[in-house]
Formats: C-alpha cells, sequence, structure tokens
C-alpha cells in the first residue's frame, strides 16, 4: 500500500502543475498582454519538451537510477512552476515553463521500471493506479481554481507557485517513505538510447501517440469548432465532460487491470470507440449528444494510456523497460505535435473548425488497428 500511494503521488506531479493554467489563462493573457500566437507557443511548450527530453530522461535513469531520476524530475516540476509566477514577461514566463516540461519529461520514464521495482507482480495494477492520479490531477485546478484564487486574493502568480508546492513534498515523501528506504539497491540499466528499429517501439509508440493527440487535439480544437457552429453554451459542459469521463475508466481499469493488461480487445475497443465519437460530435446536434461524445472521447483515451503505460514494464527485459519507456514518450508525444499542427493547417485552409478533427480521426487509426498485430502475451528477453 505505500508504494501504490507513493506511485499515486508522482501521478499527480505529472499532470497538476500543467493544467493549472488553462483556469486562470485569461488572467495571465490580460497581466502579460500575450497574443494569441503567444498562447499557442506557451500551450505547446510542455507537450514539446514530453517528446524532446524524454531520451534525456532515459539517459538520467542510466545513471542515478528509476527513483532518484523521479524525485529529480518532481523537484525540476516544483521549480519550474513556482517560476513561473515570477515571471515579469513572456521569455520568463516561457523559460520557467520549459524547465516544468523537462521535469515532468524526466518523470515518465522513470515511472514503468519504478513501478516494475515496487511492484513487479502487480504491474497493471500499480500503473493503472499511479494513472489514475495522474487523472485526478487534471481535474483539481479546475475544480478549487475559485477556492485557490479567492484564498491567494485574485492572484494567477501566487496560484502557479501553490500548485508548485505538493509536487515538492511529494518528492520529499518519496525520498523518505520510499519502498526499502534511503539505502534500498539503486537499479541502473545499462543502455539508455531507445532502439529506433525496433519494431516493438513504434507499435507502443504510435498508439500512445493516437490516446494524446486524440485528448490534447479535442482539448484545443473543440471550443473553436463549438463557437463556429453557435453553440458557445455548450464548450464547458463539453469540456467537462471530456476531462471527466476519464476517471470511470480509471477507476474501471484499477478493477480489471490484471485481466485486461495483456489483451488487444480493450485498446482496439476504445479505438474503435475514438473513432466514432468524432462523427458524433461533428453531426449530433443535440447538447446532451455532444456532451455524451466528449465523455467518450475522454473515456476511451484513458483506457489506451493506462494500459499504454503499462506495456513496456511487461513486454520488454527489466533493463530495457526506462529507454523503450522513454521511446515510446518521444513517439506518442512528437506525433501529437504534429498532429495539431496539421489540424490547425486544415482549418486555416478550409476555414471551417470541423476540419481540425480530419487528421485527429486519421491518426486514431493506428491506435486502433496496431494492437491486431502485436503480441502482449509474453515478456521479450
Amino acid at each position: 500500500m505505500r508504494a501504490l500511494l507513493l506511485l499515486w503521488l508522482a501521478g499527480t506531479g505529472l499532470r497538476v502543475t500543467i493544467l493549472a493554467v488553462p483556469p486562470i489563462l485569461a488572467l495571465i493573457i490580460l497581466d502579460l498582454n500575450l497574443s494569441g500566437t503567444e498562447v499557442g507557443i506557451l500551450n505547446g511548450i510542455p507537450v514539446a519538451l514530453f517528446a524532446l527530453a524524454a531520451v534525456p530522461g532515459s539517459l538520467l535513469i542510466a545513471r542515478v537510477g528509476a527513483v532518484p531520476a523521479l524525485i529529480i524530475g518532481l523537484l525540476i516540476t516544483a521549480a519550474g512552476s513556482a517560476l513561473r509566477g515570477f515571471s515579469y514577461d513572456t521569455a520568463v514566463l516561457y523559460g520557467a515553463t520549459a524547465l516544468m516540461g523537462a521535469g515532468v519529461a524526466f518523470m515518465q520514464p522513470a515511472l514503468p521500471p519504478t513501478v516494475r521495482q515496487w511492484a513487479p507482480d502487480n504491474i497493471g495494477f500499480a500503473t493503472a493506479f499511479y494513472t489514475n492520479g495522474l487523472l485526478v490531477a487534471e481535474i483539481m485546478p479546475v475544480v478549487f481554481v475559485g477556492v485557490v484564487l479567492a484564498m491567494l486574493g485574485g492572484s494567477w502568480r501566487a496560484n502557479l507557485v501553490f500548485w508548485s508546492l505538493p509536487v515538492a513534498l511529494v518528492a520529499l515523501a518519496i525520498f523518505l517513505f520510499q519502498p526499502g528506504g534511503k539505502s534500498a539497491p539503486v537499479v541502473r540499466p545499462r543502455r539508455w538510447m531507445p532502439d529506433w528499429r525496433d519494431p516493438l517501439l513504434w507499435k507502443l509508440g504510435l498508439v500512445m501517440a493516437g490516446s494524446n493527440e486524440f485528448y490534447f487535439c479535442s482539448n484545443a480544437f473543440l471550443p473553436g469548432f463549438l463557437l463556429q457552429t453557435g453553440r458557445p453554451e455548450m464548450i464547458t459542459p463539453s469540456l467537462a465532460a471530456l476531462n471527466i469521463g476519464q476517471l470511470p475508466a480509471s477507476f474501471l481499469l484499477l478493477a480489471v487491470a490484471r485481466r485486461w493488461e495483456r489483451k488487444r480487445w480493450p485498446l482496439v475497443l476504445s479505438g474503435a470507440m475514438a473513432l466514432t465519437s468524432v462523427p458524433a460530435i461533428l453531426l449530433v446536434s443535440s447538447a446532451w449528444g455532444v456532451v455524451a461524445a466528449s465523455a467518450m472521447i475522454g473515456f476511451s483515451c484513458a483506457i489506451v494510456l493506462t494500459l499504454s503505460l503499462a506495456l513496456p514494464a511487461l513486454l520488454v527485459a527489466p533493463d530495457d523497460v526506462p529507454r523503450i519507456s522513454a521511446g515510446m514518450f518521444t513517439i506518442g508525444y512528437g506525433v501529437a505535435m504534429l498532429v495539431s499542427l496539421a489540424s490547425g493547417m486544415a482549418w486555416d485552409i478550409t476555414g471551417k473548425a470541423a476540419f481540425a478533427f480530419l487528421p485527429i480521426a486519421i491518426m486514431v487509426l493506428p491506435m486502433t488497428v496496431l494492437p491486431l498485430f502485436t503480441d502482449y502475451s509474453k515478456r521479450r528477453a
């Protein structure tokens, strides 16, 4: 239980500082006079760092071990997040955001080997457990923004510092209470660079990419589509449904993780659900239909993300878990960036926000099809 609790807390550190920005973005825009392009850059920096710093994160794991790398990532995330609150111009805000994103990028490939080290007989369940922390953390800053801002005098700067404090405390908790204590043996993998010729790496990375791009791009382009189609009142409930819809999937996987962790059909079915939700979003006119389709997006993305995070520790030798995880994150978030760019271009070229969903839907196809050609039943030596 101690290992699971620490993993859940580490999961919250993956997202809580990132999702602290959207609820207060309007305040940041007014204070720093950000343009639309500058807002887009601010939102894109963390995803870019997830892709660019994942392999250096694997190198860090090879040098110091998975758990120390996880602690270092948490501390860098907390420091970068807090520094955002002292930004006096856009450049400083960008730099602090990049530092925060690098910290998260170091944490992400550290968690799969940490799960394998702390819960070798319950990899699927432990992964679902820390992913539940990640998903809860995506919602907390939105739910408590009113309370936190009221407590801090309405300051967006103090708000960002506030959400950095729990991440620093999580790092301290892992350092003090990690299973085996501070004297626990440090496992350092011999190899850290992903094998980019490995078909399994690309299969895992493209499946994760489908989940990532669908989630991030839907959050980005759904408001514009609803605004263009004359339904601005649906933006808030649709985004809420999209994000809260992840929680039922997370709790479901906590119950069935051991039975589903090596199965293909949950990934295929989730991909089919995701594909179905795209025409539902575009063609359904009723408010409840749009909300239901948005919730289906969140549900399917959470299923795929959680199962994808567990697969490296299940499918490859322990020494290869950090590097294949790093490669998977590089592909998963790198493709998500490219799809976001393609979707924005499709909107600009056609003048219709609905066409932004075409690249999004195309990239869901590998997420649906590739599991059919991947053997999840045994671990590779």
